[in-house]
Protein backbone atom coordinates (compact mmCIF):
# COMPACT_ATOMS: atom_id res chain seq x y z
CA UNK A 1 0.00 0.00 0.00
CA UNK A 2 1.39 3.50 -0.62
CA UNK A 3 2.16 5.52 2.46
CA UNK A 4 1.37 8.76 3.47
CA UNK A 5 3.23 11.70 1.39
CA UNK A 6 5.62 13.61 2.96
CA UNK A 7 4.30 16.54 5.19
CA UNK A 8 4.14 20.45 3.41
CA UNK A 9 6.82 22.67 5.04
CA UNK A 10 4.21 23.76 7.60
CA UNK A 11 3.72 20.61 8.68
CA UNK A 12 0.13 20.34 7.26
CA UNK A 13 -0.55 17.10 4.56
CA UNK A 14 -0.34 18.15 1.09
CA UNK A 15 -3.65 18.49 -0.99
CA UNK A 16 -3.96 18.09 -4.47
CA UNK A 17 -3.82 21.37 -6.31
CA UNK A 18 -5.47 19.87 -9.49
CA UNK A 19 -8.69 18.50 -7.83
CA UNK A 20 -10.54 19.17 -5.10
CA UNK A 21 -10.60 15.58 -3.02
CA UNK A 22 -13.26 14.37 -0.60
CA UNK A 23 -13.30 11.23 0.69
CA UNK A 24 -16.80 9.68 2.12
CA UNK A 25 -15.79 8.31 5.73
CA UNK A 26 -17.89 5.41 7.37
CA UNK A 27 -18.28 5.75 11.43
CA UNK A 28 -16.78 2.96 13.16
CA UNK A 29 -19.14 1.36 15.19
CA UNK A 30 -18.75 0.66 19.57
CA UNK A 31 -18.82 -3.34 19.41
CA UNK A 32 -19.08 -3.60 23.27
CA UNK A 33 -22.08 -1.17 23.36
CA UNK A 34 -25.85 -2.51 24.21
CA UNK A 35 -27.89 -1.30 21.49
CA UNK A 36 -29.95 -2.69 18.97
CA UNK A 37 -30.39 -2.20 15.22
CA UNK A 38 -33.18 0.42 16.10
CA UNK A 39 -31.42 1.93 18.59
CA UNK A 40 -29.38 5.21 19.03
CA UNK A 41 -25.84 4.81 17.17
CA UNK A 42 -22.79 3.83 19.64
CA UNK A 43 -19.78 4.97 18.00
CA UNK A 44 -15.88 3.91 18.36
CA UNK A 45 -15.30 7.46 18.84
CA UNK A 46 -11.25 7.07 19.06
CA UNK A 47 -10.98 4.62 15.82
CA UNK A 48 -13.75 6.76 13.97
CA UNK A 49 -11.72 10.10 14.56
CA UNK A 50 -8.52 7.92 13.66
CA UNK A 51 -9.74 7.25 10.46
CA UNK A 52 -10.33 10.70 9.50
CA UNK A 53 -6.43 11.37 10.15
CA UNK A 54 -5.73 8.41 8.03
CA UNK A 55 -7.18 10.34 4.95
CA UNK A 56 -6.09 13.72 6.34
CA UNK A 57 -2.44 11.61 5.67
CA UNK A 58 -2.88 11.07 2.20
CA UNK A 59 -3.54 14.80 1.49
CA UNK A 60 -7.37 14.10 1.12
CA UNK A 61 -10.35 16.29 2.40
CA UNK A 62 -13.37 14.83 4.51
CA UNK A 63 -16.92 14.40 3.49
CA UNK A 64 -18.46 14.28 6.71
CA UNK A 65 -21.69 12.50 7.87
CA UNK A 66 -22.14 11.75 4.96
CA UNK A 67 -24.63 8.21 3.50
CA UNK A 68 -21.10 6.72 3.67
CA UNK A 69 -21.27 7.18 7.35
CA UNK A 70 -24.80 5.29 7.36
CA UNK A 71 -26.78 8.86 7.84
CA UNK A 72 -30.28 7.37 7.61
CA UNK A 73 -29.06 3.77 8.01
CA UNK A 74 -28.42 3.93 11.38
CA UNK A 75 -26.71 7.37 12.51
CA UNK A 76 -29.38 9.61 13.85
CA UNK A 77 -28.92 13.40 13.84
CA UNK A 78 -27.71 13.84 17.14
CA UNK A 79 -24.77 11.21 16.23
CA UNK A 80 -24.14 12.87 13.15
CA UNK A 81 -23.91 16.33 14.83
CA UNK A 82 -21.60 15.20 17.14
CA UNK A 83 -19.26 13.48 14.35
CA UNK A 84 -19.57 16.88 13.37
CA UNK A 85 -18.22 18.57 16.20
CA UNK A 86 -15.85 15.74 16.76
CA UNK A 87 -14.29 15.89 13.48
CA UNK A 88 -14.31 19.54 13.37
CA UNK A 89 -12.23 20.15 16.19
CA UNK A 90 -9.55 17.23 14.66
CA UNK A 91 -9.65 18.98 11.00
CA UNK A 92 -8.26 21.70 13.07
CA UNK A 93 -5.30 20.10 14.72
CA UNK A 94 -4.01 19.20 11.20
CA UNK A 95 -5.25 21.83 8.84
CA UNK A 96 -7.84 19.29 7.12
CA UNK A 97 -10.60 20.03 4.73
CA UNK A 98 -13.68 19.02 6.29
CA UNK A 99 -17.16 19.37 4.08
CA UNK A 100 -20.16 18.32 6.46
CA UNK A 101 -23.47 17.02 5.33
CA UNK A 102 -26.74 19.17 6.69
CA UNK A 103 -30.23 17.42 6.17
CA UNK A 104 -33.45 16.85 7.73
CA UNK A 105 -33.39 13.91 9.80
CA UNK A 106 -34.06 14.71 12.56
CA UNK A 107 -37.41 14.64 11.51
CA UNK A 108 -39.88 11.53 11.28
CA UNK A 109 -39.88 9.61 7.95
CA UNK A 110 -43.06 10.86 6.55
CA UNK A 111 -46.06 13.57 7.87
CA UNK A 112 -43.58 16.63 8.04
CA UNK A 113 -44.69 20.24 6.30
CA UNK A 114 -42.44 22.67 4.39
CA UNK A 115 -41.66 24.60 7.42
CA UNK A 116 -40.35 21.78 9.33
CA UNK A 117 -38.27 20.56 6.30
CA UNK A 118 -36.79 24.25 6.13
CA UNK A 119 -36.49 24.60 10.00
CA UNK A 120 -34.50 21.32 9.83
CA UNK A 121 -32.08 22.36 7.15
CA UNK A 122 -31.32 25.51 9.09
CA UNK A 123 -30.74 23.92 12.63
CA UNK A 124 -28.28 21.39 10.51
CA UNK A 125 -26.41 23.97 8.81
CA UNK A 126 -26.09 26.24 11.87
CA UNK A 127 -24.54 22.91 13.34
CA UNK A 128 -22.20 22.21 10.50
CA UNK A 129 -21.17 26.47 9.87
CA UNK A 130 -20.66 26.68 13.97
CA UNK A 131 -18.06 24.15 13.63
CA UNK A 132 -16.10 25.68 10.85
CA UNK A 133 -17.09 23.01 8.52
CA UNK A 134 -18.07 23.57 4.53
CA UNK A 135 -21.81 22.65 4.51
CA UNK A 136 -22.95 19.97 2.06
CA UNK A 137 -26.42 20.14 1.59
CA UNK A 138 -27.73 16.43 1.25
CA UNK A 139 -30.79 15.62 -0.48
CA UNK A 140 -34.43 15.28 2.43
CA UNK A 141 -35.85 12.46 2.24
CA UNK A 142 -38.94 14.64 3.97
CA UNK A 143 -38.82 17.11 1.26
CA UNK A 144 -39.15 14.12 -1.39
CA UNK A 145 -42.33 12.55 0.18
CA UNK A 146 -43.93 16.11 0.21
CA UNK A 147 -44.01 14.88 -3.66
CA UNK A 148 -43.53 19.23 -3.87
CA UNK A 149 -43.08 20.18 -7.60
CA UNK A 150 -39.88 22.22 -9.02
CA UNK A 151 -40.75 25.40 -7.87
CA UNK A 152 -40.86 24.80 -4.10
CA UNK A 153 -37.68 23.15 -4.66
CA UNK A 154 -36.42 26.82 -5.84
CA UNK A 155 -37.62 28.50 -3.56
CA UNK A 156 -36.15 26.17 -0.55
CA UNK A 157 -33.30 25.73 -1.65
CA UNK A 158 -32.94 29.65 -2.65
CA UNK A 159 -34.27 30.60 1.11
CA UNK A 160 -31.23 28.19 2.64
CA UNK A 161 -28.63 29.20 0.04
CA UNK A 162 -29.44 33.41 1.06
CA UNK A 163 -28.80 32.59 4.68
CA UNK A 164 -25.50 30.60 4.34
CA UNK A 165 -22.54 32.02 5.29
CA UNK A 166 -19.82 30.21 2.91
CA UNK A 167 -20.57 28.40 -0.63
CA UNK A 168 -22.10 24.93 -0.23
CA UNK A 169 -21.98 21.40 -1.93
CA UNK A 170 -25.40 20.55 -3.43
CA UNK A 171 -26.00 16.98 -3.10
CA UNK A 172 -28.30 15.28 -5.45
CA UNK A 173 -28.27 11.99 -4.67
CA UNK A 174 -29.72 9.30 -6.48
CA UNK A 175 -32.83 6.92 -5.82
CA UNK A 176 -30.07 3.89 -6.35
CA UNK A 177 -28.43 5.02 -3.16
CA UNK A 178 -31.55 5.84 -1.80
CA UNK A 179 -34.73 4.55 -2.82
CA UNK A 180 -36.93 7.50 -0.73
CA UNK A 181 -35.25 9.99 -2.87
CA UNK A 182 -36.82 9.25 -6.03
CA UNK A 183 -38.32 12.38 -7.53
CA UNK A 184 -35.89 14.42 -6.12
CA UNK A 185 -36.31 18.46 -7.68
CA UNK A 186 -39.73 18.01 -8.07
CA UNK A 187 -39.95 15.99 -11.04
CA UNK A 188 -39.36 11.81 -11.73
CA UNK A 189 -37.75 13.08 -14.98
CA UNK A 190 -33.74 13.51 -14.63
CA UNK A 191 -34.10 15.91 -17.62
CA UNK A 192 -36.68 18.15 -15.73
CA UNK A 193 -35.10 17.78 -12.31
CA UNK A 194 -31.81 18.86 -14.13
CA UNK A 195 -33.12 21.84 -15.20
CA UNK A 196 -34.55 22.43 -12.05
CA UNK A 197 -30.82 22.11 -9.87
CA UNK A 198 -29.14 24.10 -13.19
CA UNK A 199 -31.49 27.27 -12.15
CA UNK A 200 -31.27 26.93 -8.37
CA UNK A 201 -27.89 27.17 -9.37
CA UNK A 202 -27.65 30.02 -11.92
CA UNK A 203 -29.99 32.03 -9.16
CA UNK A 204 -27.81 31.69 -6.03
CA UNK A 205 -24.37 30.97 -7.96
CA UNK A 206 -22.20 32.84 -5.60
CA UNK A 207 -23.75 30.86 -2.58
CA UNK A 208 -22.56 27.19 -4.64
CA UNK A 209 -19.13 25.68 -4.65
CA UNK A 210 -20.14 23.02 -6.02
CA UNK A 211 -22.82 20.16 -6.59
CA UNK A 212 -22.51 16.47 -5.99
CA UNK A 213 -23.90 14.33 -8.65
CA UNK A 214 -24.76 10.24 -7.46
CA UNK A 215 -26.46 9.14 -10.27
CA UNK A 216 -24.49 6.72 -11.99
CA UNK A 217 -24.35 8.15 -15.02
CA UNK A 218 -21.31 9.24 -16.49
CA UNK A 219 -22.73 11.33 -19.87
CA UNK A 220 -25.33 13.05 -17.39
CA UNK A 221 -23.17 14.45 -15.14
CA UNK A 222 -20.28 15.34 -18.13
CA UNK A 223 -23.70 17.25 -19.63
CA UNK A 224 -24.64 19.26 -16.55
CA UNK A 225 -21.18 19.20 -15.93
CA UNK A 226 -20.56 21.80 -19.23
CA UNK A 227 -23.21 23.91 -17.97
CA UNK A 228 -22.34 24.73 -14.65
CA UNK A 229 -21.75 28.68 -14.21
CA UNK A 230 -18.35 29.66 -14.10
CA UNK A 231 -16.69 28.80 -10.88
CA UNK A 232 -19.33 26.10 -9.55
CA UNK A 233 -17.22 22.46 -9.41
CA UNK A 234 -19.08 19.62 -10.61
CA UNK A 235 -18.25 17.05 -7.51
CA UNK A 236 -18.49 13.61 -8.65
CA UNK A 237 -20.20 10.84 -6.69
CA UNK A 238 -20.40 8.19 -9.56
CA UNK A 239 -18.05 5.38 -7.90
CA UNK A 240 -18.65 3.31 -10.92
CA UNK A 241 -16.74 6.15 -14.17
CA UNK A 242 -14.86 8.37 -11.53
CA UNK A 243 -11.09 7.45 -13.33
CA UNK A 244 -13.07 9.30 -16.17
CA UNK A 245 -14.79 11.91 -14.59
CA UNK A 246 -12.03 13.11 -12.50
CA UNK A 247 -9.62 12.20 -15.77
CA UNK A 248 -12.54 15.15 -17.65
CA UNK A 249 -12.14 16.11 -21.29
CA UNK A 250 -11.54 18.84 -23.25
CA UNK A 251 -14.50 20.97 -21.98
CA UNK A 252 -13.50 20.53 -18.26
CA UNK A 253 -13.57 17.70 -15.04
CA UNK A 254 -15.08 17.03 -12.20
CA UNK A 255 -13.79 17.06 -8.86
CA UNK A 256 -14.78 14.44 -6.64
CA UNK A 257 -17.02 13.87 -3.41
CA UNK A 258 -16.51 9.92 -3.52
CA UNK A 259 -17.24 6.96 -0.89
CA UNK A 260 -15.15 4.67 -2.67
CA UNK A 261 -12.51 7.25 -2.13
CA UNK A 262 -12.54 5.85 1.62
CA UNK A 263 -11.35 1.94 1.13
CA UNK A 264 -9.16 3.48 -1.59
CA UNK A 265 -7.77 6.70 0.29
CA UNK A 266 -4.07 5.69 -0.54
CA UNK A 267 -4.36 4.67 -4.32
CA UNK A 268 -6.49 8.22 -5.01
CA UNK A 269 -4.31 10.29 -3.68
CA UNK A 270 -1.20 8.85 -5.25
CA UNK A 271 -3.48 9.18 -8.63
CA UNK A 272 -4.46 12.75 -8.36
CA UNK A 273 -0.53 13.33 -7.64
CA UNK A 274 -0.19 12.58 -11.12
CA UNK A 275 -2.61 14.58 -11.98
CA UNK A 276 -0.85 17.51 -10.13
CA UNK A 277 2.22 16.49 -12.42
CA UNK A 278 0.24 17.01 -15.80
CA UNK A 279 0.24 13.48 -16.37
CA UNK A 280 -3.28 12.30 -17.33
CA UNK A 281 -2.52 9.32 -18.24
CA UNK A 282 -0.43 7.88 -15.06
CA UNK A 283 -3.59 9.01 -13.46
CA UNK A 284 -5.84 6.12 -15.59
CA UNK A 285 -2.86 4.10 -15.21
CA UNK A 286 -2.86 4.20 -11.22
CA UNK A 287 -6.83 4.66 -10.55
CA UNK A 288 -8.48 2.69 -13.59
CA UNK A 289 -7.84 -0.55 -12.07
CA UNK A 290 -9.46 -0.19 -8.82
CA UNK A 291 -12.91 0.30 -10.97
CA UNK A 292 -13.76 -3.55 -10.53
CA UNK A 293 -13.53 -3.41 -6.93
CA UNK A 294 -15.46 -0.18 -6.93
CA UNK A 295 -18.15 -1.52 -8.78
CA UNK A 296 -18.28 -5.15 -7.28
CA UNK A 297 -19.00 -2.97 -3.25
CA UNK A 298 -21.65 -0.99 -5.13
CA UNK A 299 -23.11 -3.08 -6.74
CA UNK A 300 -27.14 -3.29 -6.38
CA UNK A 301 -28.59 -3.24 -3.77
CA UNK A 302 -25.98 0.17 -3.97
CA UNK A 303 -26.83 1.38 -0.87
CA UNK A 304 -25.83 -1.47 1.21
CA UNK A 305 -21.80 -0.53 -0.59
CA UNK A 306 -20.95 1.03 3.07
CA UNK A 307 -20.87 -2.64 4.56
CA UNK A 308 -17.77 -3.76 1.65
CA UNK A 309 -16.15 -0.34 2.68
CA UNK A 310 -16.05 -1.43 6.60
CA UNK A 311 -15.28 -4.75 6.02
CA UNK A 312 -11.84 -3.20 3.88
CA UNK A 313 -11.60 -1.19 6.95
CA UNK A 314 -11.29 -3.78 9.32
CA UNK A 315 -8.94 -6.02 6.80
CA UNK A 316 -6.75 -3.09 6.48
CA UNK A 317 -6.15 -2.87 10.52
CA UNK A 318 -8.22 0.43 10.61
CA UNK A 319 -10.52 -0.70 13.02
CA UNK A 320 -9.99 -4.60 15.67
CA UNK A 321 -13.62 -5.65 14.26
CA UNK A 322 -16.41 -5.80 11.53
CA UNK A 323 -19.40 -4.84 13.60
CA UNK A 324 -21.36 -2.09 12.06
CA UNK A 325 -24.42 0.65 13.31
CA UNK A 326 -27.52 -1.12 12.93
CA UNK A 327 -26.35 -4.88 12.36
CA UNK A 328 -25.23 -3.17 8.63
CA UNK A 329 -22.24 -5.65 8.92
CA UNK A 330 -25.11 -8.89 7.48
CA UNK A 331 -26.40 -6.39 4.73
CA UNK A 332 -23.70 -8.41 2.54
CA UNK A 333 -23.51 -12.01 1.73
CA UNK A 334 -19.94 -13.70 2.16
CA UNK A 335 -19.56 -14.99 -1.38
CA UNK A 336 -19.49 -10.95 -1.84
CA UNK A 337 -17.44 -10.24 1.25
CA UNK A 338 -14.79 -12.41 0.64
CA UNK A 339 -14.53 -11.34 -3.35
CA UNK A 340 -13.71 -7.88 -1.93
CA UNK A 341 -11.21 -8.77 0.19
CA UNK A 342 -9.66 -10.89 -3.28
CA UNK A 343 -9.90 -7.50 -5.42
CA UNK A 344 -8.67 -5.51 -2.66
CA UNK A 345 -5.62 -8.12 -2.06
CA UNK A 346 -4.94 -8.11 -5.88
CA UNK A 347 -4.28 -4.32 -5.77
CA UNK A 348 -1.68 -4.09 -2.72
CA UNK A 349 -3.53 -2.07 -0.33
CA UNK A 350 -3.73 -4.29 2.82
CA UNK A 351 -0.63 -2.53 4.34
CA UNK A 352 -0.17 -6.18 5.84
CA UNK A 353 -1.53 -8.52 3.41
CA UNK A 354 -1.59 -11.75 6.23
CA UNK A 355 -3.13 -10.14 8.84
CA UNK A 356 -6.53 -9.36 5.90
CA UNK A 357 -6.28 -12.82 4.74
CA UNK A 358 -6.03 -14.14 8.43
CA UNK A 359 -9.65 -12.18 9.44
CA UNK A 360 -11.11 -12.86 6.18
CA UNK A 361 -10.16 -16.45 7.29
CA UNK A 362 -11.97 -15.76 10.71
CA UNK A 363 -14.66 -14.79 9.46
CA UNK A 364 -15.91 -17.13 6.99
CA UNK A 365 -15.02 -19.78 9.83
CA UNK A 366 -17.22 -17.98 12.23
CA UNK A 367 -19.63 -18.97 9.86
CA UNK A 368 -18.90 -22.30 8.90
CA UNK A 369 -16.78 -21.97 5.81
CA UNK A 370 -13.44 -23.08 5.81
CA UNK A 371 -10.62 -21.97 3.57
CA UNK A 372 -7.04 -23.42 2.41
CA UNK A 373 -4.51 -21.48 5.41
CA UNK A 374 -7.22 -22.07 8.49
CA UNK A 375 -5.19 -23.97 11.23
Amino acid sequence: MTGPPAASPNGRPPQPRSRTVLAAAHVVADPHADTTPDGPAALDWDATLAFRHHLWAHGLGVAEAMDTAQRGMGLDWAGAAELIRRSATEARTVGGRLACGAGTDQLPPTGATLADVRASYEEQLAVAEDAGAQPVLMASRQLAALGAGPDTYRELYGHLLRQTTRPVILHWLGPMFDPALAGYWGSPHLDTATETLLDIVADNSRAVDGVKVSLLDADREVALRRRLPEGVRCYTGDDLHYPELIAGDAHGSSDALLGVFDPLAPLAAAAVRRLDAGDPAGFRAALDPTVPLARHLFQPPTRYYKTGVVLLAWLAGHQSHFTMVGGLQSARSLTHLRRAHQLAAALGLFPDPDLAAARMRALLAVHGIEEPGTP
